[in-house]
């Protein structure tokens, strides 16, 4: 039986003591703060980005550099047979598609899961490939089951503020304007590929509540058939205010009573995007690990 290693990035929100504990590799995604170069967990925490993004700081991120990831692969297959790598969405990054083709020189030792996860859903796939590995399930077979179950997952994402929206050119400085004035919360939505818009909230209230009836319509929608605790994930994320995410949860555990919801902070080359203050709620259809 083959030894896989399970590899993500950063993205995943798993950070890089739980990687070890957990036994899996994390790849730190890069940033350059005032042009200096950082990676996440490894020399730019979230308190250290969050300062840096409330003092205007210049911030950019990219995906990891080829030597980067070729280099890790190169040391965990000095002490594995194979490696199931799961990265961002190659919806929301083209880190996904760099991954596959350097994969190519690997002599099929390594498996690029192209699964169009993201924060939490991502951390679950990881989780769920970790469980399979364990199993003894190869690598080929763990990337064809959480790519078979790509599209059976949702993410809502209410965003507090419009400024990195507009700063990365999402929105136009007169809407974002308009926006902050009337207090507009943008709701997003990952189904799939892409984020995209979802509903526009008049403050932070009625924004939870899109968020909880979204996820509620999922449940009795495209999720009908297995929206039970035994058949999904119920998964939460924020930036920076953990204090407002915690009340979130508690309102998030009351309209779905019986889940055990898994709630991390963003990673913060999603942050940069969307700024702090933050809320999301996810979910992810469990499957098969056996």
């Amino acid at each position: 039986m083959n030894k896989t290693a399970i590899c993500t990035d950063s993205n995943s929100g798993i950070t890089q003591s739980e990687a070890k504990e957990l036994g899996i590799f994390v790849l730190p995604m890069p940033f350059v703060l005032n042009g200096k170069a950082c990676f996440e967990d490894i020399n730019l925490t979230q308190a250290e980005f969050y300062d840096a993004l409330a003092k205007g700081a210049e911030i950019s991120t990219s995906q990891p550099a080829v030597g980067n990831v070729t280099d890790l692969w190169g040391r965990i297959l000095e002490s594995y047979d194979e490696i199931v790598h799961i990265p961002m969405s190659s919806g929301l990054s083209a880190s996904c598609h760099t991954a596959s083709m350097l994969a190519e020189d690997f002599g099929g030792k390594v498996e690029v899961v192209n699964n169009q996860r993201i924060s939490v859903t991502q951390r679950q796939s990881v989780l769920d490939a970790l469980e399979m590995a364990n199993n003894g399930i190869s690598a080929a077979e763990i990337k064809a089951r959480l790519e078979a179950a790509k599209f059976e997952s949702s993410i809502y994402i209410m965003v507090d503020t419009l400024k990195y929206l507009k700063k990365g050119g999402r929105v136009t400085p007169a809407a974002a304007a308009i926006g902050t004035v009337l207090q507009i919360k943008p709701v997003l939505q990952i189904q799939g590929e892409k984020l995209d818009a979802f509903a526009k909230a008049r403050g932070v209230k009625q924004a939870k509540k899109i968020l909880i009836d979204a996820m509620r319509a999922d449940f009795e929608g495209r999720f009908a058939d297995c929206a039970t605790p035994d058949k999904m994930h119920l998964e939460m994320a924020y930036t920076y205010n953990t204090e407002a995410a915690l009340e979130f949860k508690a309102e998030v555990e009351q309209a779905f009573p019986g889940f055990d919801i898994h709630m991390d902070p963003l990673s913060l080359s999603v942050s940069c995007h969307i700024g702090p203050g933050a809320l999301a709620v996810a979910c992810s259809k469990k499957i098969n690990t056996k």
